[in-house]
């Protein structure tokens, strides 16, 4: 690819066809079917390695390093829109690290580029890196996550819970936040889906990294109707420090 900034719509048609060309350059039949089976998708899964999407992003990141922020969103959404996962990985990786775009992301936004999640993997680099970091820093209001933990769609109700990482794990800029997170995994309790309680379960040993009382309090109240798994690897955690 040559190095000169992207300034256009169409140069983003140009580009994406290019790093489309490269997921297809590495795609690895098996990986693709291992893929399909563990994180299966309505999207198009081409079965291309995370050490084999990095150069890409990190390319992405140079071309994009001083362009506006509303230049990285629009490239992120129509990146993101060609329904591909690693594509999608990549948008969202390239938003996450362009701070001043990732801090001027809007509810509206984040919903387009949420929209469809149908797999652990997409929720979690969603809210794990977008939403998650949106809400913490106020560009969310908590009655919008509060109001994903009540979805009918699982996929969103882990994306409530994996968001309350970013209030908590240090190395993405977490503080602790023990009382929004709690309210989120109070509305989540019950509830018995798997990916679900995958994602409360995260939450939950995120948050006693911070501050365990709340966790363990937690716990023991909600012990009759918290899915077991939960129970067993947060109280794992919180008496070994192991996952």
């Amino acid at each position: 690819m040559c190095a000169q900034a992207v300034k256009s719509r169409e140069n983003f048609k140009e580009l994406i066809g290019e790093i489309v060309t490269r997921l297809d350059q590495k795609a690895d039949p098996e990986r693709r079917e291992w893929a399909k089976k563990n994180y299966a998708s309505a999207m198009t899964i081409k079965g291309v390695t995370v050490p084999d999407i990095r150069p890409i992003v990190k390319e992405m990141n140079r071309r994009f390093k001083n362009a506006a922020p509303e230049e990285v969103i629009d490239f992120a959404k129509q990146l993101n829109g060609r329904r591909i996962l690693e594509a999608q990985q990549i948008a969202i990786e390239v938003l996450e690290k362009h701070k001043s775009a990732r801090q001027s992301l809007t509810l509206e936004d984040l919903l387009e580029l949420g929209h469809g999640i149908d797999n652990w993997v997409s929720v979690d680099y969603f809210a794990g890196l977008l939403a998650g970091p949106a809400w913490r820093e106020g560009q969310i209001p908590d009655e919008i996550v509060e109001k994903w933990a009540t979805s009918k769609d699982k996929w969103w109700r882990r994306a409530a819970v994996v968001c309350t990482v970013a209030l908590n794990q240090k190395a993405r800029g977490g503080n602790g936040d023990p009382q929004r997170t709690l309210k989120i995994c109070t509305l989540v309790a019950k509830d018995q889906d798997e990916m679900v309680a995958k994602g409360l379960s995260w939450a939950l040993r995120e948050l006693a990294k911070r501050e365990a009382a709340p966790v363990v309090e937690f716990v023991n109240q909600y012990e009759s109707v918290l899915p077991k798994r939960v129970i067993r690897e947060v109280r794992r955690k919180l008496d070994t420090g192991r996952k």
